[in-house]
């Protein structure tokens, strides 16, 4: 049978910046050369960066996208990296004549193309288009039309994009119906805790129903909100996995394939879904027979836990540089929620980068400023205290305020704070609340919710605790000292915004409030639902009522690492002005 190397790039790629993604698949193919691969592939638009969103609709980004592909054909073959064929994602646009009702303006297509001798040799777009959750590719591509197969070294290689996969029909069944001995499909999926095992699955199912070996490519890295896991894969037709990338890595997946001869007559005509065939061929004759060298095998997996810690370092540290950024800073309460926020971004940026103030009001406990202290000492971040009480005193001489307007006073005084301190020395300033609290709107406007980024944004207070003992507990098993005090795990959560205050004061227990949280944010259950899963009905009545009345506060709450399927904002779109309520 003939032999093939496949070398999958994962790689994380920046919306926008061309030349610079450029460079790094001109850099990794030719690490791949120096590998000898015989196939080289990135993953989906890793030329322009993912998701471009309304970029897709400016033909000047459209153009810039088209231009770049061919020169970095060019380049490659000027660096004598020409007869590698390199599969790449980029932004391309339909041969459209003129407009046509129910196409996006000027008709753009989320692509692929294989580079090979300097030229572009095939294009191909995205059959089946996304339309939920974070996707609205039908918003702005239009799909393609074929099953692209390209030859290489006697071995009929079919390609796809992502949802390709994802979605019953289309380039799969043709891919089976085509012969080939290979499909290779170019992702970005965004990560989504528990979504390992699904995709692994999805993959081997694929392959199964490809009839061939099948590698899928995914991306890695971090885009505003969404974070890429990688977790590349490439399985045989019976669905047996031969490699598997490590997760949340930028790397190369090296494999060595024995794959099925090529038919001496390429297949052609329309198949499956109305899909027609084009066919290139780049090297038709089989390779001599080499000794296989590339390693494969699964990489070792990350439990549950550290798999969304890393998500959301990962997503944090992609946020900062890709935005110029180089140094956070964040209030540091001596609570779970800013101490968790606080350890994430020391293992982001290193713990010279990041900057922490203790802001102490008339109501701050004693252990609220050693408990932060007690961090900062753990992990060596720059912690400086500036206490807002004689802020509040000429606030409240001015205002005489009374009751929650008093609480939130402190609040915006301390956001303030950090706003000031971000102005004049270059931090970005991180919002240190979790979804549980956003879901209520427990959080003050322009007060513990200002921000460029909120790290936890997307999770509930319970996962808060079990990812900080479990940060903990790494620390230890590596024989380090654990970065979070332990009374900060273990004291009654407070706002400390008046004497004695607890967030049950306001809150159901967040066992409870979590789970009941779970149900109606993240599974779209109803009031009558939920209250037959046994939990109280005026407690669920409470709850869904503050989760309804909170909308406003959070379109004003800043962007955050996304680990779960339905994050606030683009994933769960609600009308602010809304007299729908549920169980009314």
């Amino acid at each position: 049978m003939p032999q093939l190397r496949l070398a999958l790039q994962q790689i994380d790629s920046c919306v926008g910046d061309l030349a610079g993604n450029a460079e790094t698949i001109v850099h990794r193919t030719r690490q791949a050369a120096d590998q000898g691969a015989h196939l080289v592939a990135f993953p989906e638009m890793a030329l322009t960066g993912y998701p471009v969103e309304d970029l897709a609709l400016r033909s000047s980004f459209v153009e810039a996208s088209r231009t770049a592909l061919g020169a970095l054909a060019g380049r490659l073959a000027d660096e004598g990296l020409g007869g590698l064929p390199v599969i790449v994602g980029y932004l391309d646009r339909c041969a459209q004549d003129r407009p046509r009702y129910g196409l996006p303006a000027g008709s753009p297509q989320n692509a692929a193309a294989v580079l090979h001798r300097g030229e572009v040799a095939l294009t191909f777009a995205k059959h089946h288009l996304p339309n939920y959750g974070v996707f609205d590719e039908f918003r702005y591509f239009v799909p393609g039309d074929t099953l692209p197969v390209v030859r290489v070294h006697g071995v009929d290689v079919a390609l796809a994009i992502c949802e390709d996969l994802w979605q019953e029909g289309g380039r799969v069944p043709a891919t089976r119906s085509a012969g080939a001995g290979l499909l290779v499909s170019v992702n970005a999926s965004p990560y989504e805790r528990d979504k390992d095992d699904t995709r692994l699955e999805l993959v081997r199912r694929r392959a199964r129903e490809a009839g061939c070996t099948t590698a899928y490519l995914a991306m890695t890295g971090g885009q505003d909100e969404l974070v890429f896991d990688g977790d590349s894969i490439v399985v045989d037709k019976d669905g047996r996995v031969i490699a598997r990338a490590p997760q949340f890595a930028e790397t190369c997946v090296l494999v060595d394939l024995e794959l099925p001869a090529a038919a001496d007559e390429p297949l052609s005509g329309v198949l499956d879904d109305g899909l027609r065939v084009e066919h290139v061929v780049l090297s038709a004759d089989p390779l001599p027979a080499y000794p296989p060298e590339a390693p494969g095998g699964p990489a070792e997996r990350l439990t549950a836990l550290d798999e969304i810690y890393t998500a959301l370092v990962v997503g944090l540290r992609a946020y900062i540089a890709k935005n110029g950024f180089h140094s956070v800073v964040l209030g540091l309460s001596g609570g779970i929620d800013s101490a968790l926020v606080a350890t994430l971004a020391c293992d982001a940026l290193g713990a010279e980068h990041v900057h922490a103030v203790a802001m102490p009001s008339r109501y701050s406990s004693e252990h609220s400023l050693t408990d932060a202290a007690e961090l900062a000492r753990r992990t060596g971040l720059s912690l400086r205290t500036v206490p807002i009480a004689p802020m509040f005193d000429v606030y409240m001489d001015a205002l005489r305020l009374t009751g929650l307007a008093e609480e939130n006073l402190q609040s915006r005084l301390r956001g303030t704070t950090l706003m000031a301190i971000s102005n004049q020395e270059g931090h970005l300033v991180l919002a240190p609340g979790n979804k549980s609290e956003l879901a209520c709107g427990y959080s003050t406007l322009y007060g513990d919710s200002v921000g460029a980024y909120g790290p936890i944004k997307d999770v509930y207070k319970t996962v808060v605790y079990q990812l900080a003992r479990r940060r903990n507990q790494a620390a230890a098993e590596r024989g380090e000292t654990p970065p979070i005090p332990e009374n900060t795990l273990t004291k009654p959560p407070s706002a400390e915004l008046r004497p004695g205050q607890v967030d049950t004061d306001s809150l159901p227990d967040y066992d409870v409030l979590d789970r009941v949280l779970e149900l109606y944010v993240d599974r779209d259950r109803g009031h009558d639902e939920i209250v037959a899963q046994g939990f109280d009905e005026e407690l669920v009545t409470r709850v869904l009522r503050m989760v309804d009345h909170a909308e406003y506060k959070r379109r004003q709450y800043p962007p955050g690492t996304k680990i779960s399927a339905k994050g606030f904002g683009k994933d769960r779109r609600l009308p602010i002005t809304n007299r729908w309520r549920e169980g009314s």
